[in-house]
Parts: structure tokens; C-alpha cells; sequence
């Protein structure tokens, strides 16, 4: 859906939430896309060279790994290292010229650059709808700096709260089970849990680690963020969840008032 968006001018200032606007009279009319396109941009500012680089999966870090690839090949950025969070990213990144690694080599990371599903208002995110979540949290958990790029569509007052997918990496033995015990563990949140598929087939969605994936789906909050996640990981199917807690440093915001720019300063991951 497109929306008006007036010019502006962002503030780097290191404050927890900053955005300074230039309005004109006629505005601009830009997609959802290319708020994510302004937001990735945005983000892409913190690079410089030399650095190691996380590489987000997802229609909106494509935007950054794009213009990453394009200031390497007009000189502007030099002695880059990319770690890709999926295969496709990998395939991206070499596309447009980004030199690749792994966290084996390279196992402290300078700046992550990625999308989000959802975000608090405490810089809790979910991620992973996308089904790169376990990568994702590999690499940008190892980083010194991670920059989280979104529309405002994206912005929650919990998380859960947009109704769609919170994502649950599991191994394929035994999904009926697992998913099963997982929409008990959040049954008071009115959970479902539903195995991800694809196709008209119905055949279950396969990450690239070679696992499935269950979404879970909730009608109300579901409380204390670290608690859960600590419940969801005892369970030994899990691999991983997509809740992404206290990792953000930075999150841009692109939306119909220009960018905002929210940094972690003393921020906890509750509510």
C-alpha cells in the first residue's frame, strides 16, 4: 500500500530516539518497498571498510546487501568481508561482488545489517518468517553492532501481537510431537502450532540447515519474554526460536513521518 512521505533530514545524533523532518508541500508517494529500501540505505551508512558484515536474509536486507555490493563496486567501501545468514543471501552477496566468510573465521562479527517480522517497543524482535532464523541468530549474535531495518508495519506493542508467525526451528523426528507439546506450552495465550509448508502438496518448508519449522500463532500476549524463550529451548526437538531478545543495538524505522532511529541505551529486553 502506498503512502504519502514528505522529504527529510535524519539526525545522527546518538540518542535513543531521533528523527528531524523537512515536510514540503506536495509529498512523496512510496511503497512499502521502498520505505525498506530507505530504511536499508539508512543502515548501510554504518559500513565502513575493513569491517566483517553480517548479511541479513529478507526483502529488506536485500535492499542492504544491493547497496553493499554497489559501494564496493564504485570504491567507496574496500576490504569488506561478508557473512550471509542463508543460502540465498550467499547467492545474492556474490552476485554483486561481496567477498564471503564464515564465523569459523571470522568468529567476532563488526555490524550486522537485517530485517525484523516484528518489533517491541523494548527492541525485541521476531524474526525468521522468512525460515533463516537459526543463522541469523548465529551471526548477529556474534556481532559488535546490530542494525535492525524495518517499515513501521513492523512496530508491536508485544511480540506475537501482529498475529502472524513466530517462527520455531525444530528437527524433522517426531514434528507432530514437538509442535504438539509447544502449543501446550503457550495454551494459555490461546497458541496454535502449525507445521510450515509449501507448495500446493503441503510439503513441509526446509530450512537450509535441513529442518522444519513450526509457527506459532497467539491470541494474547505471551508474558515474560526470557521465560518463554528459556521454555521453548528445553524442549530437545528445538533447535532455535525466533525470538530475538535484547540483541538489537540500533533500529532504523521507515515510515509516513520520515526515518526514525531508536539506539539500545540501558534498555532492557522486558516489557
Amino acid at each position: 500500500m502506498a503512502i504519502a512521505f514528505p522529504h527529510f533530514i535524519v539526525s545522527d545524533k546518538p540518542t535513543v530516539e531521533s528523527a528531524i523532518m523537512v515536510s514540503k508541500p506536495s509529498p512523496v508517494i512510496l511503497t512499502q518497498d521502498e520505505l525498506k529500501k530507505i530504511a536499508a540505505y539508512k543502515a548501510v551508512e554504518f559500513v565502513e571498510s575493513g569491517m566483517v558484515l553480517g548479511l541479513g536474509t529478507g526483502s529488506t536486507a536485500k535492499h542492504a546487501v544491493d547497496r553493499i555490493g554497489e559501494l564496493l563496486r564504485l570504491g567507496k567501501l574496500n576490504n569488506i568481508v561478508g557473512i550471509p545468514t542463508s543460502k540465498m543471501t550467499h547467492e545474492q552477496a556474490v552476485s554483486v561482488g561481496i567477498p564471503l566468510s564464515d564465523l569459523d573465521s571470522h568468529p567476532v562479527v563488526d555490524l550486522a545489517i537485517d530485517g525484523a517480522d516484528e518489533v517491541d517497543p523494548y527492541m525485541n524482535l521476531v524474526k525468521g518468517r522468512g525460515g533463516s532464523l537459526l543463522r541469523e541468530k548465529m551471526i548477529e549474535g556474534a556481532c559488535k553492532k546490530f542494525v535492525v531495518i524495518v517499515d513501521e508495519s513492523k512496530l508491536v506493542e508485544h511480540l506475537g501481537g501482529s498475529g502472524l508467525a513466530m517462527p520455531v526451528e525444530i528437527v524433522p523426528f517426531c514434528w507432530k510431537f514437538t509442535a504438539h507439546r509447544l502449543q501446550l506450552l503457550f495454551e494459555e495465550a490461546g497458541c496454535v502450532a502449525k507445521l510450515r509448508t509449501f507448495g500446493e502438496n503441503g510439503k513441509p518448508f526446509v530450512t537450509d540447515n535441513k529442518n522444519y519449522i513450526i509457527d506459532l500463532y497467539f491470541k494474547k500476549d505471551i508474558g515474560d519474554l526470557n521465560a518463554a524463550s528459556d521454555a521453548i529451548l528445553r524442549h530437545p526437538g528445538v533447535v532455535e526460536h525466533g525470538m530475538f531478545l535484547g540483541m538489537a543495538t540500533t533500529v532504523i524505522i521507515a515510515g509516513e513521518l520520515g526515518v526514525t532511529m531508536k539506539n539500545k541505551q540501558g534498555l532492557g529486553s522486558q516489557r
